[in-house]
């Protein structure tokens, strides 16, 4: 014999209030875990900024050590790490001879010239992913 299991006709007080309970916990645990994802991301990026800085620091002895040498192999391997880092997201700032943004150049020096224009650049500026991990060391024109 089996116990045939009926539906209230009613929806009881405490039943409703459980199943707010319940709609209420599984949105706060979905807004976790979004949460979660989200930090993971912010931690991953941040992650990967901080070595690409630490790797551009690299190829700036890199560079300098190319002017001074003019080696064909050091070139080639410049240009190998290059092609990594712009694989993964990293693009250089293009400033000489553009206006002066301050949003990703920092003014070292100011010269004669026209107002504003990017004359000389002196260490360069990168972003990742449309951010700017380096800003582009300038000297700009004083107009």
């Amino acid at each position: 014999m089996t116990k045939k299991i009926s539906k209230p006709k009613k929806s009881c007080p405490s039943c409703k209030i459980l199943k707010e309970k319940l709609s209420r916990s599984l949105a706060d645990y979905d807004n976790l875990l979004k949460r979660i994802t989200t930090q993971k991301e912010q931690i991953n990026k941040m992650a990967t900024a901080s070595l690409v800085d630490k790797l551009l620091g690299v190829l700036d002895d890199f560079d300098r050590a190319q002017d001074h040498l003019k080696d064909k192999g050091l070139r080639m391997a410049m240009s190998q790490f290059l092609s990594v880092l712009f694989s993964e997201g990293v693009e250089e700032i293009k400033a000489l001879n553009q206006d002066f943004n301050p949003e990703s150049m920092d003014c070292s020096d100011v010269k004669k010239g026209k107002k504003n224009l990017v004359l000389e650049v002196q260490q360069k500026g990168y972003t990742l992913n449309g951010q700017v991990i380096r800003p582009v060391k300038v000297v700009v024109g004083s107009g």
